[in-house]
C-alpha cells in the first residue's frame, strides 16, 4: 500500500511552536494573539476524536452524512429503471454496427451475433413525477418522488475491479483513497464514539455470480490508515478482536492503553511518523467501541414497526436488510459515511433469475432506508446513493429465449439514483438513444456524481486535494469535472 511522505508529514503536523522554533524566528506577540483568539476553537478540535480538517467544510453543505449502497456487479439498467418498450419489435435481432462500436468484452467479441433482448419485466409509471419502473422494484417504486435518477451515467473502465476502484477512488489505478477515506480526512465525524467511516459486506443470495471484493474499496490509499473504513461483520463479533482476552477487564486495559499511549507520544515527538499518531487514535477508538459497538447492534431498541419496514431477513445477521437498518443507526450516531457493498449483481447467463433474486433481497430495505430517514426527520441531511460499476448490453450473452437471457458489462450508460441531503426527489437526468447503448443527451461521468456527494457535504471537489506523487491528488480525477446541477435542490 502507498504510504504519505514521512518527512512532508512531519513538516505538516508540525505545531506552529516548532516551526518558528526551527526557524529561528521568535513571533511571541503575534503567536499569542493568535492563541487566544482561537482558544476555544482549538479546544473544541482537540476534544473530537475525528475533526474536520481547519479549512471544510468549504461552504455549508446540504448532507451531514453519506449512505452509499453499491450494487457490485452491474445491475441492468434495461430491466430496471431504462424503459425501452420499443425493442419489443427487435426481439433476437442483431443490434446494428453502428451501435455496436469496437468496445466489448471478450465474453461476448466471439459470438457470431448480437441479438437484442428486450427486458422481460413490466413496467409501470409511479409516483407524482411518472417515474417508469420495472416491476422488479415493487417498493422502490413506492419512493420515486424522493429520489433523483441519473440514466446517463458512463465510466472509462469495462470490467469489474478496475470499475468498483473507478466508482469509489476516482481512478483504476489502485492505491487511491476510496470516497469515505477521503470523506473521513477531510470532515471528519461527529460521535467519538465510532469510527467516521464504516464499510459492510451483507450477504447475497445463492446461486449469485459474485464478484470478490478488494479492501481497497473501503481503504485509505496514501490517506493516513486511522482513515480506513472499518468493516462491521455479521454474527456475534462485529469487529473481529475488539473485545479483551479472557482475564482482562476493562479497567486493565485502560491503564494499558495509557501506558502505550505515552510511548507513543514520545515516539511521535522525537520521530514525527504519522503512522504512531495512527496506531494511538486506532487503540483508542477500539477501546470506545468495546462500548459502543454493542448498543449499536442492538436491534431490540427498534420498534416492530421500523423491522417491518424493513422486511423480514432485518433481524437476520449479514443480510442487507440488517445492514440497511444499521446503516441509519450508524448515521444517526454521528458516522460520517457508511458504504454497503452488495454482491452478485453480475448477470451473464440467467438474467431473469440471478437479477430478480438480487432485487428481492435488497428492494424493500433501499426503500425502507429512505422511508425511515424521512420519517425521523434525517432525509435533509443524509445523502443516500444507489448504483453499480457500470450497466449491461441491451445484446444477449449466449442463448437467446423470451424468458431466458444473459446481458455483457456495458460501461457506456447506465443507472443511478440519490436521494436526501441537497438532492432534488423526483427528477430524471438523462436520456439514451433506442437501445440503451450511449446517452443522447445530459451525460454524466462516474467522477460527477463523486463531485456532486462532496458539493452535497459543503466540498469543492477541485479545492480537495492533498499533494501525492507529484499530483495534486483528488477524489474526482486530474480531469475537468463538474457538479450535475441539475439534480440539486
Amino acid at each position: 500500500m502507498n504510504k504519505p511522505n514521512p518527512l512532508f508529514d512531519h513538516q505538516v503536523l508540525q505545531t506552529r511552536r516548532q516551526f518558528f522554533g526551527d526557524v529561528g524566528i521568535r513571533f511571541g506577540g503575534i503567536a499569542m494573539a493568535s492563541m487566544m483568539a482561537s482558544q476555544l476553537n482549538a479546544q473544541e478540535i482537540e476534544d473530537r476524536v475525528h475533526p474536520a480538517l481547519p479549512n471544510l467544510p468549504h461552504f455549508p453543505g446540504k448532507a451531514k452524512s453519506v449512505i452509499y449502497l453499491h450494487m457490485n456487479g452491474g445491475p441492468s439498467q434495461l430491466d430496471t429503471w431504462d424503459y425501452k418498450p420499443n425493442l419489443v419489435e427487435q426481439f433476437d435481432k442483431d443490434l446494428p454496427k453502428d451501435f455496436l462500436g469496437n468496445r466489448i468484452t471478450t465474453m461476448t467479441s466471439g459470438q457470431a451475433k448480437f441479438p437484442v433482448a428486450p427486458s422481460k419485466y413490466e413496467f409501470k409509471q409511479h409516483g407524482e413525477c411518472g417515474r417508469w419502473v420495472s416491476s422488479l422494484l415493487p417498493h422502490t417504486a413506492k419512493i420515486v418522488d424522493d429520489i433523483a435518477l441519473i440514466k446517463t451515467v458512463h465510466t472509462n473502465a469495462i470490467n469489474h475491479d478496475p470499475a468498483c476502484t473507478f466508482v469509489m477512488t476516482g481512478s483504476e489505478v489502485p492505491g487511491k483513497p476510496c470516497m469515505g477515506s477521503w470523506i473521513s480526512y477531510g470532515l471528519g465525524a461527529e460521535t467519538n464514539n465510532l469510527p467516521a467511516f464504516v464499510a459492510l459486506v451483507p450477504n447475497f443470495p445463492n446461486g449469485s455470480n459474485a464478484q470478490a471484493l478488494y479492501t481497497r474499496m473501503w481503504g485509505p490509499g496514501f490517506l493516513p490508515g486511522k482513515h480506513s473504513g472499518v468493516v462491521l461483520r455479521a454474527g456475534a463479533e462485529p469487529v473481529l478482536y475488539l473485545e479483551n482476552p479472557p482475564g482482562v477487564d476493562r479497567s486493565d486495559r485502560r491503564a494499558m492503553l495509557d501506558a502505550l499511549g505515552k510511548l507513543n507520544t514520545k515516539g511521535f515527538e522525537k520521530f514525527g511518523d504519522p503512522d504512531i499518531q495512527t496506531r494511538i487514535a486506532q487503540y483508542e477508538m477500539a477501546y470506545r467501541m468495546q462500548s459502543s459497538v454493542p448498543e449499536l447492534t442492538d436491534l431490540s431498541q427498534e420498534t416492530k414497526l421500523t423491522k417491518e419496514l424493513y422486511g423480514p431477513n432485518v433481524e437476520k445477521p449479514g443480510s442487507f436488510a440488517q445492514s440497511a437498518l444499521l446503516a441509519r443507526r450508524l448515521v444517526e450516531r454521528g458516522v460520517r459515511m457508511v458504504q454497503i457493498m452488495h454482491r452478485g449483481w453480475d448477470s451473464h447467463g440467467n438474467l431473469p433469475v440471478e437479477l430478480g433474486n438480487q432485487c428481492m433481497d435488497t428492494d424493500q430495505a433501499c426503500a425502507a432506508l429512505i422511508t425511515d430517514l424521512k420519517q425521523r426527520g434525517m432525509l435533509k441531511d443524509t445523502l443516500v446513493v444507489w448504483g453499480g460499476e457500470f450497466g449491461r448490453t441491451v445484446y444477449s450473452q449466449g442463448k437467446l429465449t423470451k424468458e431466458r437471457y444473459g446481458r455483457d458489462h456495458h460501461p457506456r450508460n447506465f443507472c443511478m439514483w440519490m436521494a436526501g441531503g441537497g438532492i432534488k426527489g423526483g427528477v430524471e437526468l438523462g436520456e439514451t438513444d433506442e437501445y440503451s447503448y450511449n446517452p443522447i443527451s445530459d451525460p454524466v461521468h462516474i467522477n460527477e456524481i463523486n463531485a456532486t456527494i462532496l458539493h452535497c457535504l459543503g466540498i469543492d471537489h477541485e479545492r480537495f486535494t492533498l499533494r501525492y506523487q507529484g499530483l495534486d491528488q483528488r477524489l474526482t480525477g486530474v480531469e475537468p469535472m463538474k457538479v450535475v446541477k441539475k439534480i440539486l435542490a
